[in-house]
């Protein structure tokens, strides 16, 4: 089969990370939007782009992309997909919708109509006038923006963030794709320390163990796509075993999470136990002001409690502020804080190297980015 073309939505700010995890996978045909990233690649892409991206939401087969203004152009849009090459006679089809900006505004009307004209494809083939969808699923969505349809196959399912590992959760998780965009836009290695002293859970930390050790993080889930007969089963099967030949399982990494909070860390080392990085994750109950850092040249990155408004809540605002003095005691260290509080340079002590809008949810955030000295290079310590 030709070249697909596939679309990874990602949560604004972090295209460019997912542009280059496609990139290092060996997908150099992309084309980089707001809130997606669009490349090429054959039916390996698949399995190696579920199993590998860390940072992105699905992949996406595009289908088509057409102008519709009426349910018509709508009709025949979808109609001219070969849909009996991708779907078997029992295929479970569902369709899913969104609108924006075009006359053909009605979500429910338009996924009727798509709905439809699949079936009305499919009848053409096998003959059939009922299709029992009881088999495979293959999620369909079309999308309309400014009087443009597209159409799209779901390969992943439920959210690649949905590692598999956090069953539990606590108070005001952060999703494991957004935790690992962090780690990556801290430029941390796994020579370094990594600290997250609000670690709540223990996304932040366990995704830190899973990149520094280079375990693929849809390793241990499945898609409904392992399913499809246009897949071949060879491809899941090369793709699982390269993940596991790459996998460095026994790479001795220093990283350490701390709370306050007792009670949530006791998820956070029944999180780490299921997402098998238990063994090099040290999580300690001690607050802030408590914390001591070890070694030199380390990463630390949190996620604190955001607060409602300034001035509003005390006891967030004294917790930026310690964060700002453990920063003057370990100038070595860098450090990266997500947070909406408009306040957070002035009460950390210290106006950020850089900072990055990112999103939280719906939660509009800045990334606040204090670059440390690197490590020296191993010459520089042998001369």
């Amino acid at each position: 089969m030709k070249s697909l073309e596939y679309i990874v939505p990602v949560p604004m700010g972090i295209e460019a990370i997912v542009a280059k995890e496609l990139r290092e996978l060996g997908y150099e045909k992309q084309i980089v939007e707001n809130g997606k990233v669009l490349f090429q690649g054959g039916m390996e892409a698949i399995p190696r782009a579920n199993l590998w991206l860390r940072t992105g939401d699905r992949v996406l087969i595009k289908m088509a992309e057409f102008h519709a203004t009426t349910f018509e152009e709508l009709f025949q849009g979808t109609k001219a997909i070969p849909w009996e090459e991708w779907l078997p006679k029992e295929a479970k089809f569902p369709v899913l919708g969104r609108s924006h900006a075009s006359q053909l505004s009605s979500v429910p009307a338009c996924q009727s109509i798509v709905k439809k004209a699949v079936v009305e494809r499919m009848r053409e083939k096998y003959h059939l006038s009922w299709f029992e969808e009881t088999g495979p699923l293959y999620t369909i969505e079309v999308s309309l923006l400014k009087n443009k349809a597209l159409i799209t196959l779901d390969t992943t399912g439920p959210s690649l963030h949905k590692r598999g590992y956090r069953e539990l959760t606590a108070q005001a998780p952060i999703k494991e794709t957004l935790a690992a965009s962090l780690i990556l836009l801290s430029r941390w290695s796994p020579d370094r320390p990594f600290h997250d002293p609000v670690c709540g859970s223990g996304t932040i930390p366990i995704e830190a163990a899973l990149l520094g050790r280079n375990i693929a993080p849809g390793l241990h889930r499945t898609f409904p796509s392992q399913e499809w007969s246009i897949v071949p089963q060879r491809l899941w099967d090369l793709a699982r075993g390269e993940a596991k030949d790459l996998a460095r399982r026994n790479l001795r990494l220093e990283i350490t999470g701390t709370d306050r909070d007792e009670k949530v860390l006791s998820l956070a080392h029944y999180h780490s136990r299921r997402a098998g990085v238990s063994e090099t994750i040290r999580f300690r109950p001690l607050p802030v002001k408590e914390v001591t850092l070890k070694g030199e040249y380390g990463v630390l990155i949190a996620n604190p409690p955001y607060g409602e408004r300034i001035g509003g809540d005390q006891e967030v605002e004294d917790l930026y502020r310690q964060m700002g003095r453990l920063y003057e005691r370990n100038p070595s260290w860098s450090f990266f804080v997500i947070t909406s509080h408009p306040a957070f340079e002035a009460l950390f002590g210290k106006k950020a190297t850089k900072n990055r809008k990112l999103y939280n949810g719906r939660i509009e955030t800045h990334y606040y980015q204090y670059f440390g000295p690197f490590p020296p290079r191993k010459e520089e310590e042998e001369a």
